[in-house]
């Protein structure tokens, strides 16, 4: 598998900051209010993929993969690989989503009450988008396999 393409990852962040400023800019008034805690669940994903990323990273650097207990399955590892994949683009997708609110809603700060409380929750929900990607891409890390060592030639 490849390793996931930061460039990838900026793209979708740039769409959707895009796509949700236009959508926020026309509907804004139609919103509910955003709660501070309205992204945070991204928090206890990327803390249990960072964990993971440890413990799959203990493993290899041990040698301790294959069938055996306290070894690494190498199928448990590929699927740490898809999760690590999968929660980078819901990372960037969710912190461009809440990068677009907060280009709509910053500047409105001055002239709409509601805009002053909705911007705490876009801003956990931006970091919490970030962190979630940045543990996603440390988990993909940690799951590659160590380089061999070269052969020397005998003397």
């Amino acid at each position: 598998m490849k390793p996931t393409r930061v460039l990838d990852l900026l793209v979708l962040f740039v769409f959707a900051a895009v796509a949700v400023w236009l959508l926020v800019r026309g509907f804004y008034g139609q919103l509910p209010a955003i709660p501070i805690y309205a992204g945070a669940s991204l928090y206890p994903i990327a803390a249990i993929e960072t964990i993971a990323a440890f413990m799959i990273r203990a493993r290899i650097n041990e040698h301790e993969i294959g069938d055996g207990p306290r070894q690494l399955h190498p199928l448990t590892a590929a699927k740490a690989v898809a999760l690590a994949k999968a929660s980078a683009l819901v990372g960037t997708a969710s912190a461009g989503v809440w990068l677009g609110f907060l280009l709509y809603v910053l500047p409105q700060r001055s002239t709409l009450r509601a805009a002053v409380s909705d911007s705490p929750g876009a801003i956990v929900g931006l970091i919490a988008g970030i962190v979630l990607v940045a543990s996603a891409l440390w988990l993909e890390h940690c799951c590659k396999t160590p380089d061999d060592p070269p052969d020397e030639p005998a003397h």
